[in-house]
């Protein structure tokens, strides 16, 4: 099984290319760049010890994507284990901007930049929590 580590402050997640994720010439459909750069951020916070449940006081709380620019360079294709490194540049208040790379045998196939911030249930956005900030700025690469 592939697992994500960190090397130094970027998180890097390998994923394998399943036929599911391409198209008839077995080349990966471009929207599933956006679910690996998710996972992948998502793993980020685990492997950091942000966890879900540590969002739900006062009410629960989840990460939301207010932002997304993205850049398709080289198709990644069906077998192939790419790595999506993710880097946290900005932590405010009530945001975090991270880039995101995608790459295949040293070749980057995507890059994309990715600012979240943390809504409730009802869509109103809410501050990052002491405790999860505490956790994330270890990793905070400069810019």
């Amino acid at each position: 099984m592939l697992d994500g580590h960190f090397e130094g402050k970027v998180f890097v997640l390998p994923v394998r290319i399943y036929f599911e994720d391409t198209d008839l010439a077995g080349v990966v459909y471009h929207a599933n760049y956006l679910r690996y750069m998710e996972r992948a951020r998502s793993e980020f916070f685990r492997h950091a010890g942000v966890r879900v449940s540590c969002m739900d006081n006062p009410e629960p709380a989840a990460w939301a994507v207010r932002k997304l620019q993205i850049e398709y360079l080289k198709p990644g294709r069906i077998d192939d284990i790419v790595e999506v490194r993710t880097s946290a540049h900005s932590l405010t208040g009530v945001r975090l901007t991270a880039d995101q790379m995608i790459t295949c045998r040293g070749d980057v196939l995507t890059r994309g930049m990715v600012e979240a911030c943390i809504v409730t249930r009802t869509d109103r956005p809410r501050r990052i929590p002491a405790e999860v900030r505490d956790k994330l700025l270890p990793f905070l690469c400069e810019t």
